[in-house]
Order: structure tokens, then sequence, then C-alpha cells
């Protein structure tokens, strides 16, 4: 299925450069175009260019008034609920809280002998919108996106989170969805999707009001609406297909190497699922349990096809060369099937999250381990991070003087002020100080 290729080869060396440069082909020009326009109608028709993409696309019977989640639909969803579902929900919804619980920022204020007070004021946003793929007309929903997302706002202490997700054909929403929603406290929920969502949250309609922050994963074209709104709000990232970097020893377990990289596969027919291995026997016996794994996969079709188009067997000479084209991908997940992990994590520089250990597969991230699964892809992790309560907090500077302190300061300021041609500056302060 994938051949190994070595890593010092001239293929190896093509296909290493390939992937370290692969955010450069990652935006279609069409789909900006589709986009551009999705979001000037929303912009300028409100309400009934969302009701409009909603019918095309969705629900054909949909109406104004049906475009929010009603209480009676949160109840019948809690009704329907299973309750191992719930069960799990409850401990995966614990796992995170704990875990983000820990990145809260503080406000804080550093004070002088001469009476200048300084510091930071830390705030939540006023609203966030998450958005949220229904998943196969509602077969298939992620309600572990609603968790990720929701509980970092709720933390942060965001007075209003708004969910969006397209609806089925039928108008509604997964009750499994509603459930993710009800068990973090989030009771605005709208039956909205793709980029008429995104628009409808940047700019605001008579239904549906604008938010401040949009968070959540979805297809090109929801990423590409979430690029061009960035600004008019703040967004968590723009996000590509799933993404893993298996780095193996002779001491890796072939099957679980294949297992996790059919774990990315299944996602998307771009995901990229690659393996960076110093031992040529492991990657042999990779690429002989893919082909066993896969057929038993009901997602086979799409697995298939994103390991023919992008998955990846290198075989290294070293650790140390696997872990330095490791940095340099910067991965959306890293795992280190290796037998010290831990010795070669103070190596890491550039990943969204790292998996350590034969007994730590990337699917625990997802769902109960704590840590948040969204994450950068498409070589960002060496610039961004993965979305946390920070994502909803803001920063205000705090900046008071008193008379002593502004006269110890105030011929500093005025020479800064006057190289930089500012006269009016340096004034404010010889005013004060009766020297204006």
């Amino acid at each position: 299925m994938i051949t190994p290729v070595p890593l010092n080869s001239d293929e190896g060396q093509r296909i290493a450069v390939a992937i370290r440069n692969r955010f450069a082909d990652a935006t279609d020009a069409a789909c900006r175009e589709a986009v551009a326009a999705i979001l000037d109608r929303v912009r300028r028709e409100d309400d009934a260019a969302v009701l409009d993409y909603c019918r095309r696309f969705d629900c054909p019977v949909m109406s104004r008034e049906g475009l929010r989640v009603t209480p009676e639909e949160f109840d019948r969803a809690e009704g329907e609920a299973d309750a191992e579902l719930r069960q799990s929900l409850r401990f995966a919804a614990e796992r995170i809280r704990r875990f983000h619980e820990r990145e809260m920022e503080d406000s804080w204020l550093l004070t002088r002998d001469d009476g200048v007070v300084t510091g930071r004021l830390v705030r939540p946003v006023d609203s966030a919108g998450l958005y949220v793929p229904g998943g196969k007309e509602g077969s298939t929903p992620l309600v572990s996106s609603v968790l990720m997302n929701g509980i970092p706002a709720q933390i942060a202490g965001v007075g209003r989170r708004v969910m969006v997700t397209p609806p089925g054909r039928d108008g509604r929403v997964s009750p499994a969805l509603l459930l993710a929603a009800r068990e973090i406290g989030i009771d605005e929920v709208y039956k909205v999707g793709s980029a008429w969502a995104i628009g409808a949250l940047a700019f605001g309609t008579a239904t549906i009001p604008r938010v401040d922050v949009i968070v959540g994963p979805g297809n090109q074209y929801v990423a590409e609406a979430k690029r061009q709104v960035m600004g008019r709000v703040r967004i968590d990232m723009i996000a590509g297909p799933s993404e893993v970097l298996i780095v193996a020893d002779d001491t890796a377990e072939a099957a679980f190497v294949a297992a996790d990289m059919l774990a990315q596969a299944e996602h998307d027919p771009q995901a990229l699922a690659m393996v960076i291995t110093t031992n040529s026997r492991l990657a042999a016996e990779v690429g002989a349990e893919l082909e066993r794994q896969l057929p038993l996969l009901p997602r086979a079709d799409i697995a298939r096809t994103a390991l023919a188009d992008r998955g990846l067997i290198l075989v290294a000479d070293s650790l140390a060369a696997a872990v330095d084209l490791a940095n340099e991908v910067a991965i959306e997940h890293l795992e280190l099937q290796v037998a010290e992990p831990w010795q070669w994590l103070p190596k890491i520089r550039h990943a969204g999250a790292v998996f350590l250990g034969n007994w730590t597969p990337e699917a625990a991230g997802d769902y109960v381990a704590g840590p948040n699964h969204v994450l950068p892809t498409m070589g960002t992790a060496r610039i961004a991070s993965a979305l946390g309560v920070e994502t909803f907090l803001k920063k205000s500077s705090i900046i008071s003087y008193s008379r002593q302190a502004l006269e110890a300061d105030s011929d500093h300021i005025r020479r800064l002020a006057g190289l930089e041609g500012l006269t009016a500056h340096g004034n404010s302060v010889a005013v004060r100080l009766g020297r204006g």
C-alpha cells in the first residue's frame, strides 16, 4: 500500500520538502471566491440570505422561526439520550474542564515606590460562536467538538456562548449534539452551517446576533470563511485536514502504528498520516498491518484515498534525524512511539500535541485525556497553539501615576516625545506640572 522511502534518498528529501511547504497550496481560489460571495450576501441580505442557503443545501422547508433550537427540542433530545452516552459525555467534560481550569489567567498589579501602579486586567470576551459540523446528516455528530470548544469558553467566563450546526433535511439537529450542548450549559443553538453560518456569527442577523470569537472545525468553506472574517472577529485558527506524524523505533508495535495512521486517514481523503522510523523491518510490517486493518473499517474508502494520496513511511538513519524532520514539519499530532519518549520530549519544538509512548493513541487526546483537540495544522504549530481558555480572554493594561511619579518621569517622556516629533505628547505632561 505504502512503499517505505529512505529519508536520506533523493525521493525522501523531495517528500520532506513537499511536507514542509504544504501550507502554500492549502487554499483553493474557487473556494475563496465562492465564500466571499456568500459572506457579502449574508452581510447585505441578513436572514434572507441565511435562509436561502439553508433551504438550498440543508433543509428545504426551513423557516426563520425554525432556525433556533427550541426548549422543546432540547427536552426531546434529553428524552432520547442513551444513558451510556450521557455518562461518557460527563466523563469527558470533567476531564476537559479539569485540564483547562489550570489555564485561567488572573489580573495582576505591579506597584512602585513612587506611587505608580501598572498591571493587566484580564476579561472574557462578551460572546463566542461555536461551529460544530453535523456529520453525515447527523449520523456522526461531533460531540467532542462541542465539549472542546465550549468548555474553555465557559471557564473563561464568556457570558454568551452560541452553537451553530447544519440541520438535516428534516430540520432537526442530532440529539447527541444538543445533549452535549446542554451538558456544558449552552442553550442558544442555531440550525445553520457552512460559510453562511460563519457570516451570520461575524456580521449578525436579525435572528442570530453577532459574536466576538468564532471557533470550531469545518470543511474548506468554513475554514475559508473564518479566514475572511478574521479581524472583524477573533478566530481560533484556520485548520486544514487532520494530520499525524509517528516517530517510531524498533520497540514500536507495527499494529499500533498502523492503527493510529488509519485513525487519522479515516477523517478525510486529504488527511496526512505519516511515519518516520529508524527500523526498516518495522516499516515493512506497518505496511502489512495497514493492508490487514483497512478493510475492517466502515470508512475504509476515505482512509484508503488518504493513504494512497498522502500516506508516507520514511526510514531515517537515526532518531535525531527523525525528530529534526518532525520539528520542521510542525505536525498537528506528533506521536513518539520510541523506547524513551520522555528523553526526546525536550527536543520537540513544534507540534500541536505530543503523545508519548506506545500506549498513548491520539484518539485518547481527541476525547477524554483533557487537553484540547483543536490544534494547529499545515505547519502552523511553528507559530500557533491549541485552543484554550486564553482564546476567549482579552487583556487591558492598567496604568496609574501620582504627581510625584509624573514629575520624576517627565523629562524622559518629553525627551522621547520630542525625538519622535510629537510635541503635544510632551506638552500633556508639561501642562500638568505647570510648565506648559
